[in-house]
């Protein structure tokens, strides 16, 4: 079936109707069989292969209990009031990140207070309790860039997915520097003239590339990266995208965003910018049309920079009605987004129905988060725009957002989409297809189109996956890092249906 009947929310053709031996219908029987069941359909989307995650950031998806464990070893002491960590010596009314070691309830309102982990709304919102967490273990999470990422790196790997993209922040001590030669009243064609006059954009890059270099050599090793007995996330291409903390001055999100821009240009270690923190916080309303403005001016000067903006994380009563109609269709039109982080907000925004449109004939991409969507502004099921962007041919992929934060997976998004909304098999394919096919990797795609899932001519004869592919597709796949991992999707998809399929003929 083609890709924009399932986006349509039209029903697969039965599995029963297809041919017992082909592995699509047979695997698609199976799942049909089993959606009932809640470990084995758990066990049967952990395995299935399920293509890139694309909206994480770094610190949110590391586990709490890894972030404590950096804690201890740092030395670092937890405030008992806030339960933030703090650089030692330790105060009055703290005591040492260790103690967790042993004291178990200790360990516990760590656990709770640095994630969702049974977390009941009450005084304190899911939105409020989700977004403080990251202010409490940042301190933890210093100096470890690393050791996170290999983490990360092989929980995506071991859920069969082929690429990571993970949001970072750039040093804000750096970036300061860069903001201060700013002047009041500086339009963004003017903070782009003066910020880069000297050498401090330049100087800025060479130090974030060094950072990321040591990031890495620590990734690896970590990892063992280099040894007989590597990590599953040493084979997953991994990709950074620079997050600018739209809640911070003008000059200080343009100096970051400038940095993001400049190292996409410089080093294919970095893929895209976006800008983070909370959408309904006040800075980031007031300075919401001045940021899009600042994204086209640098986009002028920075065409083939990839864009993907958080927009429409935003629900009725967390704002005002006004400021729920406009915010993605500007991050598209003006903020040239090539991907949506997010979208929830799609029905309350001007014309909708032309907002999909829009979205659907330009390609754009929306990232969905179920279960940070539900935690973090009480939206799910039929009140999620999730079925309302498929209906419309809105491309969507399935993201974790901040797994660590959630305590999720990108296997319990998959489950909570499939349980949700009654998703087949098929679409379930064409999700992971296409969440590869809208990845920043570069290349030309495996696929003839974006509105399907057809081989390109050179590999049309070719077995997905195949060890041997023809002359023309191995060409094809040594020039385009993005047909080498939709090219790994695909042979991972045969090795997982085989046994549908054998058990079927």
């Amino acid at each position: 079936m083609c890709t924009s009947a399932l986006l349509a929310g039209g029903a697969a053709e039965p599995a029963a109707a297809a041919s017992a031996t082909d592995p699509t219908a047979a695997t698609a029987a199976h799942l049909d069989r089993i959606r009932g069941d809640r470990d084995r359909l758990r066990a049967f989307l952990h395995d299935m292969p399920k293509g890139a995650d694309l909206h994480n950031h770094l610190s949110g998806a590391a586990s709490t209990e890894l972030l404590m464990g950096f804690a201890a070893h740092d030395g670092l002491c937890i405030e008992e009031g806030s339960l933030r960590a703090v650089r030692p010596p330790c105060a009055p009314g703290a005591r040492p990140a260790s103690d967790a070691g042993r004291d178990r309830e200790f360990r516990r309102r760590i656990l709770r207070a640095w994630s969702m982990q049974d977390f009941v709304p009450g005084r304190e919102t899911g939105h409020d309790h989700f977004f403080a967490t990251f202010g409490k273990f940042e301190a933890a999470t210093a100096g470890h860039t690393g050791e996170m990422l290999s983490e990360v790196a092989d929980k995506a790997a071991a859920q069969h997915q082929f690429y990571l993209e993970t949001m970072v922040s750039p040093d804000e001590d750096d970036v300061a520097a860069l903001a201060r030669t700013a002047r009041p009243g500086d339009s963004p064609e003017r903070l782009l003239e003066r910020m880069t006059a000297g050498d401090g954009l330049h100087r800025l890059v060479e130090r974030t590339r060094k950072q990321t270099d040591r990031a890495m050599a620590a990734f690896r090793t970590a990892s063992r990266c280099n040894t007989s007995a590597p990590h599953p996330g040493c084979a997953l291409p991994v990709r950074f995208i620079t997050q600018v903390e739209r809640s911070a001055p003008p000059a200080q999100v343009f100096a970051q965003l400038l940095l993001g821009f400049e190292l996409t240009r410089q080093d294919e270690r970095f893929v895209s910018v976006n800008l983070v923190a909370p959408e309904d916080g006040p800075v980031a309303l007031r300075d919401y049309d001045l940021h899009m403005r600042m994204l086209e001016s640098l986009h002028a000067r920075y065409p083939a920079t990839h864009i993907t903006l958080h927009a429409g994380e935003l629900a009725p009563g967390l704002v005002q009605p006004e400021d729920l109609r406009f915010h993605i269709r500007q991050a598209v039109l003006t903020g040239h987004a090539e991907r949506i982080g997010h979208g929830v907000d799609a029905r309350w925004e001007d014309d909708p129905e032309d907002l999909q449109r829009t979205l659907a004939d330009r390609h754009v991409l929306v990232e969905v988060p179920l279960t940070s969507n539900d935690q973090i502004l009480d939206v799910s099921g039929s009140r999620h725009p999730f079925a309302f962007y498929r209906a419309h041919h809105v491309p969507v992929a399935l993201a974790t957002d901040d797994e660590g934060v959630s305590r999720s997976d990108i296997t319990t998004e998959y489950q909570r989409a499939t349980t949700t909304y009654g998703l087949d098999y098929r679409t379930l394919k064409d999700l992971a297809r296409t969440s590869l096919e809208y990845a920043f990797l570069p290349g030309r795609s495996l696929w003839t189109s974006r509105d399907g899932f057809t081989p390109v001519p050179q590999c049309a004869r070719d077995l997905p996956g195949d060890r041997h592919p023809s002359a023309g597709c191995a060409r094809l796949l040594a020039a385009s890092p993005k047909a080498q991992a939709e090219w790994r999707q695909e042979k991972a998809f045969t090795a997982f249906e085989r046994p549908y399929a054998a058990a079927r003929s």
